[in-house]
């Protein structure tokens, strides 16, 4: 499950009403909507409820991918990617299997989630088994015939982009530390680049994330919760190669409710947030700008109501408007996320899901 813990970064994204970079020429059909919530499939679920995904608004879903343990049993490759356990390509076949058996039709842009934990490791510990098993990830992909991985960065369990709770903190100055994360950086991107030559890396957050938390000053990153991601980007973008693609998938854009934000958005994405950047022009020439939405924002507290919608933190006349707003910003992605509301589930049907939901969403994919 994704945190919630950035809905105050919200208040953070610069304004602004400069038109959008590349959605002037953004043409019909080239844009892409994916699906990622608390109903994340695995390869088994989509394998088995293909027919019923496909009836969906979405051009495809964030998916997880599990392994078979010796004993007997499934376990998490996704949630156990980044640490010091090197997986094997046997233990993720099964996986490989059901996505070479699942025909897709339109149902295409399934991206595999590569995420951030366990983050039991400091950045200047051996990384072997994360770079071992980024690589595999991105061959599963690639063998899956995905267009690339999901990779969410979120601290769910280690704070592995805040400087000031790295182990060596006290020893070593933010620059060192810094240097060694854009190494890992390039390391990574190494590694998804020799399992799969050309593939999108679709993050939750790119470098929007550190801007906002530093208020647009390099110089405070050392104190920002996730300010060594960005020279980890940096050392992305640097070791990006030929077709691949990085994907800032914006996650502040969850509680967005006025259409002009996207474009204020997307103007700091491309221009902005420049100066945290070390190498803009290779920034420009593999960075792709997108937007995430959250339907049921904020449910906890104004609660999710499948009989009057107007209760929502979205009713679903505002959503289509936002969702087509998103649309015509970025440049190729959109995502929805949702935690109550499931758009598939294993009796084939919707789960608290009203049908003005699913209908805004078809409008909005109109012009």
């Amino acid at each position: 499950m994704r945190s919630t813990c950035f809905a105050p970064l919200l208040s953070l994204v610069l304004a602004g009403l400069t038109t959008p970079l590349g959605a002037a020429d953004a043409q019909p059909g080239q844009m892409k909507l994916i699906e990622f919530g608390w109903d994340e499939p695995d390869t088994t679920f989509m394998r088995a409820h293909l027919e019923e995904m496909e009836r969906t608004p979405f051009d495809g879903c964030v998916f997880h991918v599990n392994y078979s343990k010796p004993a007997g049993g499934q376990g998490s490759f996704t949630w156990e990617c980044w640490g010091t356990r090197a997986f094997r390509r046997e233990e993720l076949q099964p996986a490989v299997d059901d996505l070479r058996a699942t025909r897709f039709r339109r149902f295409k842009h399934n991206f595999l989630r590569f995420n951030t934990t366990p983050a039991k490791l400091d950045w200047f510990d051996d990384h072997t088994a994360v770079l071992n098993n980024a690589e595999l990830a991105a061959r599963t992909a690639r063998e899956g015939k995905c267009p690339g991985l999901l990779f969410d960065i979120e601290q769910y369990e280690g704070p592995l982009f805040n400087y000031r709770k790295q182990r060596a903190a006290a020893q070593k100055p933010w620059a060192d530390y810094a240097a060694q994360v854009r190494q890992r950086g390039r390391e990574t991107m190494a590694a998804f680049q020799k399992g799969y030559p050309g593939l999108t890396v679709f993050l939750t957050f790119g470098y929007c994330l550190p801007w906002a938390q530093c208020g647009g000053k390099k110089e405070k990153l050392a104190d920002a919760d996730y300010g060594l991601l960005a020279p980890f980007l940096d050392g992305l973008v640097e070791a990006a190669q030929d077709k691949t693609k990085l994907v800032d998938g914006h996650e502040l854009s969850y509680g967005y409710k006025d259409p002009a934000r996207f474009a204020a958005a997307y103007t700091t994405m491309s221009e902005k947030l420049l100066p945290i950047v070390a190498d803009p022009a290779q920034y420009r020439r593999h960075f792709s700008f997108s937007f995430g939405l959250w339907l049921d924002h904020n449910w906890r507290q104004l609660g999710w109501d499948t009989n009057d919608v107007s209760k929502n933190f979205y009713t679903p006349e505002i959503f289509e408007i936002i969702t087509r707003a998103a649309l015509n910003a970025a440049d190729e992605y959109v995502w929805i996320y949702t935690e109550t509301p499931r758009w598939w589930s294993d009796t084939g049907q919707s789960v608290k899901l009203p049908e003005a939901y699913e209908a805004a969403l078809r409008r909005a994919r109109t012009k």
